[in-house]
């Protein structure tokens, strides 16, 4: 299999991303009592108030971009945190308005939802978001022929190759951005399965770094900046992006420049092709019927 090309030579993209979820998380979790639930809400809090500023100073120490995506309920209640983003030179992404799932609502919902953040982002950012990423990596089917309507440039949520690849919806197409719960800090911090020491996590992340590079692919790593942001793990950040800079054929970029380069002339066509078609079930015998 051919190798993706990068410009200037290089071997391996990445990409460190960051979803800033702030308070929409409590409110997903318990609609009817996160108000209430003080602890739940200053947990994440803590990404826009204290992650983020920590996360902002690292990338400015090292002079490298990063890609924040921000429900837009999160931009309206921290304006300084997405000023303070767009002014260190970062790519700012859309990411639902109070951190909805496509999957959960209906197209009218999903389409009146993408266009509140358009708006947000336009008055607050000054810029309206060209990239887009699915609240909990759950895009739905009819979700990229509403991004192409809407003016969306690229996604990043699907996880269907190790390169940037094209999505065809809507009479247009999307770039993809792939991702994988392996290179994401919720599996190793977000405590579903238990903590790990940013040791291990360290040991997980640099090993798909290593094999992504070996064979020319993106790295999108994705964090939160309430669990990134802590000490321990801005730390384990700084040693992953030392890690990732010891190879000198790596391109460190924001998702939007590295989209601007799949959409050069002598690129795109170069990218896989792939369409929003799900495949209907072909079962040898018919599903039981459940239990009652």
């Amino acid at each position: 299999m051919a190798q993706f090309q990068w410009p200037n030579g290089r071997r391996a993209a990445v990409a460190f991303t960051f979803d800033v979820d702030g308070e929409t998380v409590p409110y997903v979790m318990d609609r009817e009592r996160a108000g209430e639930r003080l602890s739940f809400m200053t947990r994440h809090q803590y990404g826009p108030n204290v992650g983020l500023p920590r996360i902002l100073e690292l990338f400015d120490l090292y002079e490298i971009p990063g890609t924040f995506f921000m429900p837009a309920f999160v931009a309206e209640r921290h304006p300084d945190g997405v000023e303070a983003i767009v002014r260190g030179g970062h790519a700012i992404g859309h990411h639902g308005y109070m951190h909805e799932s496509p999957m959960a609502m209906d197209a009218d919902y999903e389409e009146e939802v993408l266009e509140k953040g358009i708006e947000v982002f336009s008055r607050i950012a000054g810029r309206r978001p060209i990239g887009y990423r699915s609240p909990a990596w759950e895009l739905g089917a009819r979700s990229p022929a509403l991004l192409v309507k809407h003016g969306f440039a690229y996604d990043s949520s699907l996880m269907g190759d190790d390169v940037p690849y094209r999505v065809e919806a809507g009479g247009g197409d999307l770039i993809e951005m792939p991702v994988h719960w392996i290179s994401g800090d919720f599996p190793q911090f977000g405590g579903l399965f238990g903590i790990q020491s940013p040791d291990v996590a360290f040991e997980i992340y640099s090993q798909e770094f290593d094999g992504l590079y070996e064979t020319g692919g993106i790295w999108v790593m994705t964090m939160h900046p309430f669990l990134t942001g802590r000490p321990s793990r801005t730390d384990l950040l700084e040693r992953l992006i030392q890690h990732v800079r010891e190879r000198s054929r790596v391109w460190i970029a924001s998702l939007d420049e590295i989209h601007a380069y799949c959409r050069e002339a002598a690129v795109l066509p170069t990218l896989k092709t792939v369409t929003t078609d799900i495949p209907a079930p072909r079962w040898l015998r018919p599903p039981a019927e459940p239990r009652t």
